[in-house]
């Protein structure tokens, strides 16, 4: 049987007793309690505190066209035929015009040797900019107590969700192809710095060894810089095993606790901003001048102290 997505319009109106309940089911297998889990949490005005100490979760990003959900895909496999119970959440923005997100659009991981204990979820990033949602927190949190052992959360690949997504996770894989001028944009925006393994894919193709010695290059720059470069081929299932050897074997960057903490804060902050139930007259009102953007940000700091959320 094929991996399938889980459903992503499941609304119940499920309050905190039953997102309890669906915790207690999905833990037991219940894979339809673990999609109702999720879209419950997603869906609730104060999502639970859901704290696992089990909890390992790989964070995947790049731009686009580097092969990410294709090489996920083939990281799935691996790690389930070994036993592993692999979640993967893959983050689609929410256009702020539209309202719309491209949801399962970059999943491409069908296959028939996928196995049950694999489980795909698209989540959109709602109003929420950057793409990074505070749900992620709880909904990996979930995941993680109802035994998957292995959580991917891959990002579109642009804006600021590439440099959040190193504060959810505690390994951080950056994917590159053979074009050089990626990874300058990478190393523009930080990305590299937070990388704990750079793996530069579709290496069948012209210019890959030589994109990958730039990387190696750039990161011999700091003496004690040890990081990893491996070149796969997501297409060839070339080089996977070594970099999952290499991704299991790196151990979380301490120093992300202060950032993971500030990223918490400024997502609920972004949550808190737009889910604001006076932000449309707020907004119409800077937009003709009536109040400035300072008093606009004390009318929704007054809220917090009234209650108002």
């Amino acid at each position: 049987m094929g991996i399938q997505l889980e459903s992503e319009t499941i609304r119940d109106g499920i309050g905190m007793t039953d997102i309890s309940e669906l915790l207690e089911s999905a833990k037991l297998g219940d894979r339809r309690s673990l999609s109702k889990l999720i879209s419950a949490i997603s869906e609730s005005d104060d999502p639970p505190r859901i704290n696992s100490n089990a909890g390992w979760i790989l964070g995947v990003t790049g731009p686009p066209g580097s092969g990410k959900s294709t090489l996920i895909g083939q990281m799935v496999r691996a790690w389930a035929s070994t036993g592993e119970y692999v979640a993967v959440l893959a983050l689609d923005p929410t256009s702020p015009l539209s309202g719309g997100s491209l949801l399962a659009d970059r999943i491409r991981m069908e296959g028939d040797d996928l196995r049950e204990n694999v489980f795909v979820r698209s989540i959109p990033s709602g109003k929420t900019p950057g793409a990074i949602s505070p749900i992620l927190w709880p909904i990996c949190g979930a995941l993680s107590e109802c035994g998957w052992t292995r959580i991917i959360v891959e990002t579109v690949g642009t804006g600021q969700s590439e440099y959040r997504i190193a504060a959810l996770v505690d390994r951080l894989l950056l994917v590159d192809g053979p074009d050089r001028g990626d990874i300058i944009q990478a190393e523009k925006a930080g990305i590299l710095e937070l990388a704990d393994v750079i793996a530069v894919n579709k290496s069948d193709l012209p210019g890959a060894s030589s994109a990958a010695q730039h990387i190696r290059s750039s990161l011999s720059l700091a003496s004690d810089d040890n990081r990893e470069v491996v070149l796969v081929s997501a297409k060839e299932r070339r080089g996977i095993q070594e970099l999952i050897e290499i991704i299991e074997n790196s151990k979380p960057q301490k120093t992300r606790d202060k950032m993971m903490a500030m990223e918490r804060l400024i997502s609920e902050w972004d949550s808190f901003l737009v889910s604001h139930p006076e932000i449309d007259n707020i907004l119409l009102e800077l937009c003709n001048g009536s109040i400035t953007t300072k008093e606009a940000i004390e009318v929704l700091v007054s809220s917090i102290k009234d209650g108002v959320l």
